[in-house]
Order: C-alpha cells, then sequence, then structure tokens
C-alpha cells in the first residue's frame, strides 16, 4: 500500500480519506459520500474523523449515525 501524506490538504487526500471512511464504514449507499462534496477548508475536520475511523475495528448503530451525521455537516 503507498503512503499518504495526509498532513497536506490535496484534494487527492481528501479522496483518499473519504474512501477509506466507506470502505472501514461498509456503508451501502456510497454515492452519497463524495469526496467533491468536501471543501479543504473543512480537512483538518475530515482528517480527524477518518484517524477516528481508521482506529476503531467495529462501530456501534449510534457511532455510525454519529459518524455520518458529522460528515454531513463538513459537506459543502
Amino acid at each position: 500500500m503507498d503512503q499518504v501524506d495526509l498532513s497536506k490538504n490535496t484534494l487527492e487526500n481528501i479522496e483518499f480519506m473519504v474512501e477509506k471512511i466507506k470502505e472501514k464504514l461498509k456503508m451501502v449507499n456510497g454515492d452519497a459520500l463524495k469526496s467533491t462534496n468536501f471543501s479543504s477548508d473543512k480537512y483538518e475536520e475530515l482528517k480527524e474523523i477518518y484517524e477516528l475511523v481508521q482506529r476503531k475495528n467495529h462501530f456501534s448503530p449510534n457511532e455510525m449515525q454519529a459518524i455520518v451525521e458529522e460528515l454531513g455537516y463538513l459537506r459543502k
């Protein structure tokens, strides 16, 4: 796997993080969460969610809902 430098606020990194979040959460409707919906001015917040999601192996329904809601707040 290629290493990604998430310290850089780039469109590629936003796309990478969104895709990894969708994979980890096993989102059925992944089209609802597109990297183009996120602005680079919310990069740090998106990165925090990405890091949280990557640390955990299991999510309760309440955690899933909270994560999806937070992602919704970050959308453009």
